[in-house]
Order: structure tokens, then sequence, then C-alpha cells
């Protein structure tokens, strides 16, 4: 497939209520929408980066201008016949997964386009039925938290997920626990942590919590794997697991337990791939997370749950979760209780709405062999 254009679109996108987790709070999604237009198919891809780097080292506006300075120019107008082809052409650039990951997905509903099939069946997807959990932010009185969480288990869903920072605390969490002491839930602490907070880590291993995600810095490993020692509640890596070699020094130094896989924090669905492959053969079991993408970017995540070693429901949500109306189309529903169905469509299965991007850019960018032409 020779690449003849790309689009680059920076938008934000409304949330209906605050995002709030241990790196603060969110009232909109920025996203990066990239759109390659080959000889005989075009694709989609989107990634979602924090506004401020403080997820991990990007943010939007910083992807968008790599992408439209550097990664595009580098692709335009060569042959990119799979998507390891790809990622080889962006190997010389340090960092930077969540703009690759836009690129990478776009590929790859490419290429699943050309093919005409779902981009599930293309990576060898197992059950298109994938579960799916309740994430609740950070809240105000344990009362609202015990109250929300009232609510997954009424909706159907099979797991709850606990947003954690320091403005919470054990006490909280341990009242949900009484009231529903059957509950599969974990806590995600978003690199809030450090070892110092032992004493309140070994409080929260008596809780019978599935996980601890992410406690500690966002890009350690070594006191990760100091800490699982001493807990018997497994760790889960998010932030930490940014690459396939990242993934196996946290199996080989024992830092966790779980993995989640963030096809956008990973460089894209091709190195999920590998990293999902990776910890089956080591039976660490994984499941994928998201950043509030729209359907487009929350596609390749979907077909990634696809596979056999995903052992945990995702946090793949449905649209109305988060967006008055989603930017991309179909909506993301759920198809029964804390289930959601793979689309069946051709490539990743959702199409951005051109109309919404445009209303809501805070900047494009066009390049082509004559060169980049933007608008702010």
């Amino acid at each position: 497939m020779k690449l003849r254009e790309v689009h680059l679109y920076h938008v934000s996108m409304p949330l209906l209520e605050p995002w709030v987790t241990a790196y603060g709070s969110q009232d909109s999604i920025e996203s990066l929408f990239v759109n390659l237009k080959f000889d005989d198919a075009e694709g989609w891809g989107e990634c979602a980066p924090a506004p401020l780097p403080l997820y991990n080292t990007e943010y939007t506006k910083g992807a968008f201008g790599v992408a439209r300075d550097v990664l595009a120019p580098q692709i335009i107008g060569r042959e990119i016949p799979s998507p390891e082809q790809l990622q080889a052409m962006f190997q010389n650039f340090k960092g930077h997964e969540f703009t690759r990951s836009a690129f990478d997905s776009a590929w790859w509903d490419a290429y699943a386009l050309s093919r005409g099939k779902p981009l599930y069946s293309i990576i060898g997807g197992t059950d298109q039925t994938i579960s799916v959990g309740a994430d609740i932010p950070v809240l105000d009185s344990t009362s609202a938290l015990i109250g929300r969480v009232g609510e997954a288990i009424d909706e159907g869903f099979p797991r709850v997920k606990l947003k954690f920072n320091r403005r919470c605390s054990v006490e909280m969490i341990e009242a949900v626990r009484k009231t529903y002491p059957d509950l599969v839930m974990h806590i995600d602490c978003n690199s809030g942590f450090t070892l110092d907070d032992m004493d309140m880590f070994r409080k929260l291993d008596r809780l019978d919590l599935k996980m601890i995600e992410q406690p500690l810095a966002y890009d350690d490993l070594i006191d990760h794997a100091h800490l699982q020692k001493e807990l018997a509640t497994p760790i889960c890596l998010d932030e930490s697991i940014t690459s396939l070699s990242r993934a196996e020094k946290a199996i080989k130094t024992v830092a966790c337990r779980w993995i989640n896989i963030k096809t956008s924090r990973v460089g894209g669905l091709t190195n999920a791939l590998a990293i999902h492959d990776l910890c089956k053969e080591h039976d660490v079991p994984v499941w994928v997370g998201g950043m509030l993408e729209s359907a487009v970017g929350q596609g390749p995540s979907m077909a990634l749950a696809t596979k056999d070693n995903v052992g945990y429901p995702c946090d793949i949500f449905p649209s109305s979760r988060f967006f008055e109306e989603d930017f991309s189309a179909p909506e993301i529903v759920l198809s029964d209780r804390g289930q959601i169905t793979v689309p069946s469509r051709p490539g990743c299965g959702f199409t951005p709405k051109t109309g919404y991007l445009l209303k809501h850019s805070l900047a494009t960018a066009r390049i082509s062999a004559a060169g980049i032409s933007t608008g702010e």
C-alpha cells in the first residue's frame, strides 16, 4: 500500500462529567485523529494523551506537532506493506508512543478494509463478544462512591474499577467492600504513590482486591517488584508498560502479576499484539484499557480484547458513558449486561464524523508530496 496523503485533526471532545484521577481532573478529552490515504484504501486512527503531560510525557498538542512535522513526512509517498514495516520507519525516533499508535491503527484499519474483513478476525480474535467493566472516578464522599458502585452492579457490570488518589482513603474502599462483599473490584492509582505508603498498601492488601493498578511511578519497575513481594494482592502494571521490551523486563523482575495493555500507550496494535503473545507465553494474564477515546480510538482495543489471553473485563466503554454524542459512528453500545459485541463490518468498525472533527478542531493539517498545509 502506497501512502498518498495524511490528514490530521487535533480535537477537543467535551465530557459529560469531570474525569478525576490521581494525575488531575479533565472536563474534556483532547484527541489526535489520523487519516491515512493509500492508493487503494484509507484508514483512521486516534490517540488521546492528556491535554498536559500528566499521564505520561506525552500531550495532545505535542502529538499533533510530532505527527505533522516528523512522522507523516517520514512515510509520505512510501510503500507500507505491513505494520512491522510502518514501525520500522519510525524506529529511529524516541518515544511518542501515543502518536505512533494513531498511525499504526490507521494502517490496520485501511488494511482490514482492503481485505473486506473485520479487524478482530484479521488478528485472530477468538470471541466477538467481550466483557467490559465499570470505571468510577474519584468522588467526594463515601456515600457517593457506594452509590455509584451500586449503579454499576445494577447495570450488570462484572467488575468495578475505582480511581484512587490521595484524596481517597482506605476507609472509603473498605466501606465499598463491606457493602458489597462479593464484588470483583480493583483500584487504579495512576502512579500516585511511593514505597513510603507501604502501611496504606498493607491495609489495602486485606480488602480482597482483584489487583492494585499502577501504584507507583509511571516509569518504574524496580519499586513495583519490591512492593509485589510484600503484598498478596496482585499488582497490575499500566503506565510502566510502554513496549515489548518493558513487558519482558516486568515479567523477568516479577514487578507485577497482571498487565494492562493500552494500544495507544505501547505504540499501536502491532506492539500490543506482541505484548499479548509474550504474556501468554509466560502465563501472565492481560486485560485491555483505553484513554476515553471516541469509537475510532477504541476500535483497535476492542479487536485486541477478543484475543485468548485477555482474562479480565476490559476498559472499553459505551459511548454514552462519557460523551453526549460520540465523535465517531456507529456509537459503541452494550450488547448485553457488561458485554460489547465487536463490529462485524470491515476495518476497525468505526468512522469519525468529519463535521464534528472540523467543528471541534483546535488544529488541522494535510501532508502530501507537495508539502504541509495547516489550519489553526
